[in-house]
């Protein structure tokens, strides 16, 4: 395994439409594996391909270590539900947060780097991801869905413990 390193927004990479991968091999393996080491060592929660220069639609997410990384190859949103509004950040784009709206609960149809097609719902946290990665893949970054961006100060006052956006106007649940 080796570690890959995270392009930034001024890549143009970030900004184009990923291909689907049709070859489930040992080349799709590696780098499944790859990203899972990357994703770990940034301390992150979820890594599309093109954030290490690949155009290709593959994604892993990892909320909680204990629960194991979540691997998905061509994944398409298939269901969505209510809504919430929250923190948002992205490895691409370092030192910078937003409040996007997301769905609450997302389901997700995709394959394992098997070629095994199976379906994932998540709520909250997890819902929120799987939309900010597949974006990703589609050349999307959360700065652009953004309702607004975060001030240098308010992330401060946030690092700080002096300000929460958990509260009732910025979050709303699925109805």
């Amino acid at each position: 395994m080796a570690l890959r390193q995270i392009v930034t927004k001024e890549d143009d990479v970030l900004t184009k439409k990923s291909r689907e991968v049709v070859k489930f091999d040992d080349r799709l393996a590696i780098l499944i594996d790859d990203m899972i080491d990357t994703l770990r060592d940034s301390g992150g929660v979820g890594l599309a391909a093109p954030q290490i220069g690949i155009l290709r639609r593959v994604v892993v997410i990892e909320i909680d270590p204990e629960q194991g990384c979540l691997e998905l190859v061509n994944p398409e949103i298939i269901e969505t539900h209510g809504e919430q509004c929250g923190l948002e950040g992205c490895l691409s784009l370092p030192g910078e947060w937003g409040i996007a709206k997301r769905p609450y609960k997302v389901t997700v149809k995709a394959f394992n780097r098997n070629g095994e097609e199976y379906t994932v719902t998540g709520e909250e946290l997890l819902a929120r991801c799987l939309c900010h990665e597949i974006d990703h893949l589609n050349g999307v970054l959360y700065d652009s869905v953004a309702e607004r961006m975060l001030s240098s100060s308010e992330i401060e006052k946030y690092n700080a413990g002096e300000l929460d956006f958990a509260d009732e106007s910025y979050v709303k649940l699925e109805d």
